[in-house]
């Protein structure tokens, strides 16, 4: 794809200035499911809002909780046998290219870097984040280091479980009086019965009520994002082009 300038995407997403805008995106660590089976990301929830985000002049940092190699969850990789993701171009692109993917191979740690450097935290989601994130430390550190910057927080999908039990700095829970979105629970039946097992240990809707949310969703699988003030929360893996759109907007790009 050419830019207006003649540049090609790859092209503006390697140079380099002397002062960039940079963003922060958090892909879970990959873990080990109810069943037995390696789970990670979603690969649209990292590939599609780093387009957007680099498309937009934006350097994005690709980190993990605990740093290290992060892997997609099988379906959502296009070259999956099951294809089940086959025309996702965007992801395809991605790991055909080794300057990118080697992004994956060893993310560096939260705790290793400085948030300071960010105009907006992003959390993607997955099947890994709901064996991980909920209890996270890094992350619930890292979330309120930009809370309290008065950054921008965005979460979409399973990646929302690292916003349940986060609390601010005063012990407030930070989504108690909030609208945000998440992977919904009829979302999740409609995938268990597609898969014929129970999936998730706990439900994101469930536990985002129990802590004061006030959840909305949209149809079944319909890409959709809401913004309360600096949080922003995305529904599925479908929005996660909305909530890299809607974080750019917030910061005024």
């Amino acid at each position: 794809m050419s830019a207006p300038n003649g540049d090609t995407h790859r092209a503006r997403v390697d140079r380099r200035t002397e002062h960039p805008r940079e963003i922060l995106l958090v892909a879970a660590n990959p873990a080990v499911n109810e069943h037995g089976w390696p789970v990670g990301f979603w690969g649209a929830e990292l590939t599609h809002p780093y387009y957007e985000l680099t498309e937009a002049g934006f350097r994005v940092t690709i980190a993990s909780p605990a740093g290290g190699e992060v892997v997609m969850d099988g379906l959502s990789d296009p070259r999956d046998p099951s294809k089940w993701s086959a025309e996702d171009l965007i992801t395809m692109g991605f790991v055909n290219t080794p300057e990118l993917t080697q992004l994956l191979a060893d993310t560096p740690a939260l705790d290793s870097l400085d948030p300071g450097r960010y105009e907006a935290l992003l959390i993607a989601g997955g099947q890994a984040p709901m064996f991980g994130y909920r209890d996270s430390k890094p992350l619930h550190q890292v979330i309120r280091a930009f809370w309290d910057a008065e950054k921008i927080v965005a979460a979409y999908c399973h990646g929302v479980a690292a916003l349940v039990d986060c609390e601010l700095t005063d012990g407030t829970p930070l989504v108690r009086g909030r609208t945000v979105t998440a992977f919904s629970n009829a979302e999740e039946d409609y995938s268990n019965a597609a898969a014929g097992v129970r999936l998730m240990p706990w439900r994101l809707e469930d536990a985002l009520r129990e802590r004061g949310a006030h959840f909305v969703s949209a149809g079944l699988f319909k890409p959709f994002a809401v913004r309360d003030g600096r949080l922003i929360t995305g529904q599925q893996q479908y929005s996660s082009r909305e909530v890299a759109r809607a974080v750019l907007a917030a910061i005024g790009v």
